[in-house]
């Protein structure tokens, strides 16, 4: 096929998905005089915010599974043909992560909702500071923060409603945290309290990327051109180049043996590892939809009584979802110590009846060492053993000690779920989310940019990854698990892996 041919097969690939989605939103209107619109990019919807019915449906069909495929279509569609007739540039993450700590989508949904100048912005910026870390005002200056915020106008992330006067858009307002400037400068660090997490989400991911150093890491003579001659070689295990050699770029960029987690938990990072908490619930938003976890898993066929094990669960967001809408199902969410202290203060009303009843509970556990009874009047093994986004934080021998120690508690009856992306080559596979004629890259392409890009954070910061099927099968098999299904959600790599005991 010719370059042309190519362009214009896309360009028909964008138009079918878009006829797609317009007809869903006739067909879900109201009233067939008033056809139902897709969400505009330039009106903010704030998450705590109230809308209209006909807006809530809007959205709401954002999400429907027939708009998620179409969608799906259009952006990778719309990646490939940019990535045809234009050179890449750069990435936004310096950007996203001040206007973040800044707390400027909250600022500029405070203020005027037609915009703030410049100006306006950067006197609330200043404000919201504490005092004794006051910025200097020769360095961060309204013509540094607007030329900050027209980055970001420019990549649709923002709105730039006239020169230098700017607002929010559909964009920026999904990570509005819903707190007003007084609470954002009375408790600073509660700022992600009692929030859907994807503001934590960002904050986190934009710290958090020390793949930026990965050719430091993988190519020693690089590390070692780039490294002062000033400065002394530190203790530790040395490579060929004379440098410390590190088992990920995390360790590299902090000088540190410590790995991610045990770093997390060091009491200097106590509001990184609240941070990273939330921003597990807000990852709950970005793969897949939260609500899939009720389809991944046939859990109607539990007997009553049947206990969910949420191994390394957090603050147990997706199996609070599943005792909400199964009251027989009891859950045990285990994690780490700093994790489960505060576990069940970080939720609202909405579980309080669930976590005040006992059915969902919470205890300490290393999911490296031998799983132990709930109780010692209970042996039992659990009815289903629930990793959700654990898998992909570890290497594979790391995570074959994790899964034999569920190996050995389990019995024939006890079922694996695993909830992880599932990589799909960049070419024809067995696998494909797009149909056999399709323009488009079997792994949806950049609409599933985001999954590759954590795959190599996870490299970077954890000597990890996300695994594709086969992987993921030769790896529970080692383990003494066999796949017995996979649940993708709509149009996506994310998925729902079931396992049971050989």
């Amino acid at each position: 096929m010719t370059t042309f041919a190519t362009l214009r097969a896309l360009h028909t690939c964008i138009g079918s998905a878009l006829s797609d989605l317009e007809r869903l939103y006739k067909e879900r209107s109201p009233s067939p005089s008033s056809p139902l619109d897709y969400p505009s990019l330039d009106v903010p919807h704030y998450p705590n915010s109230a809308i209209s019915p006909t807006d809530e449906l809007a959205e709401k069909l954002v999400n429907d599974r027939s708009a998620v495929v179409a969608i799906g279509y259009i952006v990778a569609a719309c990646g490939q043909m940019s990535a045809i007739v234009k050179r890449p540039g750069g990435h936004l993450q310096a950007c996203m992560r001040f206007i973040e700590e800044a707390h400027i989508v909250e600022i500029l949904r405070d203020g005027n909702p037609q915009g703030m100048h410049v100006n306006d912005i950067h006197r609330a910026v200043v404000a919201l500071r504490p005092s004794s870390a006051a910025p200097d005002l020769a360095v961060l200056t309204p013509e540094r923060l607007g030329h900050i915020l027209r980055v970001l106008a420019t990549a649709h992330w923002l709105r730039e409603v006239s020169p230098d006067v700017f607002a929010n858009n559909r964009r920026s307002a999904v990570i509005d945290t819903g707190k007003t400037l007084e609470q954002l400068r009375a408790q600073p660090e509660k700022k992600y309290a009692d929030t859907n997490g994807l503001a934590a989400l960002l904050g986190h991911v934009c710290e958090a990327s020390f793949f930026l150093e990965m050719t430091e890491w993988l190519l020693p003579d690089v590390h070692a051109r780039n490294a002062s001659p000033a400065t002394p070689c530190p203790s530790g295990t040395e490579g060929p180049t004379g440098l410390r050699s590190y088992s990920t770029v995390f360790g590299l960029d902090l000088n540190t043996d410590l790995n991610f987690f045990e770093w997390l938990d060091l009491p200097e990072n106590t509001f990184r590892r609240e941070r990273f908490a939330h921003a597990m619930t807000g990852s709950s938003y970005t793969e897949g939809t939260l609500q899939d976890i009720l389809q991944a898993f046939p859990w109607d066929n539990l007997p009553a009584g049947s206990v969910l094990v949420d191994v390394g669960g957090g603050i147990g967001t997706a199996s609070l979802t599943v005792a909400h809408m199964h009251p027989d199902i009891r859950v045990v969410v285990e994690d780490r110590a700093p994790v489960v202290d505060k576990a069940p203060a970080e939720w609202g009303g909405e579980y309080a009846h669930i976590i005040d009843s006992g059915r969902v509970s919470w205890r300490v556990r290393d999911f490296l060492t031998p799983w132990k009874p709930l109780s010692e009047s209970n042996e039992q093994a659990p009815d289903v053993f629930l990793l959700r986004m654990i898998l992909h934080d570890w290497p594979d021998d790391v995570c074959r000690t994790i899964l034999h120690q569920l190996r050995n508690a389990a019995s024939s009856e006890t079922r694996l779920v695993i909830g992880d992306a599932l990589l799909l080559p960049a070419c024809k596979d067995k696998e494909s989310l797009v149909p056999e004629d399709s323009p488009l890259l079997p792994n949806l392409g950049m609409a599933s940019l985001q999954s590759y890009l954590i795959d190599i954070m996870m490299m970077g910061n954890l000597a990890s990854k996300e695994r594709t099927v086969s992987e993921m099968e030769v790896l529970l098999y080692s383990a003494g698990w066999k796949i017995s299904n996979i649940k993708r959600s709509t149009g996506s790599l994310w998925a729902y892996t079931i396992a049971a005991p050989i």
